[in-house]
């Protein structure tokens, strides 16, 4: 039996609950934490890749990280022009300014590590090239998709 009585609801619940199971394997076992961590760290990605390419991205994740995705996204305002690694970690940090304190470096590897297990290699490696080489060399160097669970 359905635990929502929706199965696209239990499927984008049981997918989410998956994902930030893969990110606390190297974060602190809080899976508030990580769900926050995981928007933040998402939002900004796509305010700095070409709308397009945003898009795509979202197209690819679970409904549920789908819409803090795309929460309070303004594509009017993108793609932001931040190059460095230092900018990238203060927006994400801004972001999770009213959580508990985590490491952004470990908590952008983690969406990463997330991101190359679910999304499609290509869409992943377009998303790593539309981003400044300092942020890009953050992500795991193996993109290939371990899983079809997206």
């Amino acid at each position: 039996m359905s635990a929502t009585g929706l199965d696209v609801f239990d499927r984008t619940i049981h997918l989410t609950n998956t994902w930030l199971d893969e990110m606390m394997a190297s974060l602190p076992r809080d899976k508030q934490l990580a769900w926050h961590a995981l928007g933040a760290v998402l939002r900004t990605v796509r305010d700095r890749v070409p709308i397009n390419l945003a898009a795509h991205l979202g197209a690819q994740l679970p409904l549920l990280v789908r819409g803090t995705y795309y929460d309070q996204w303004r594509p009017s305002d993108t793609p932001q022009n931040w190059r460095s690694a230092d900018e990238f970690f203060a927006l994400v940090s801004a972001q999770l300014a009213s959580v508990k304190p985590i490491d952004v470096v470990d908590a952008s590897r983690a969406v990463f590590r997330v991101l190359n297990h679910h999304v499609d290699p290509n869409q992943v490696e377009k998303i790593k090239h539309a981003l400044p080489e300092e942020v890009r060399s953050l992500w795991p160097a193996n993109n290939a998709q371990q899983s079809s669970a997206a």
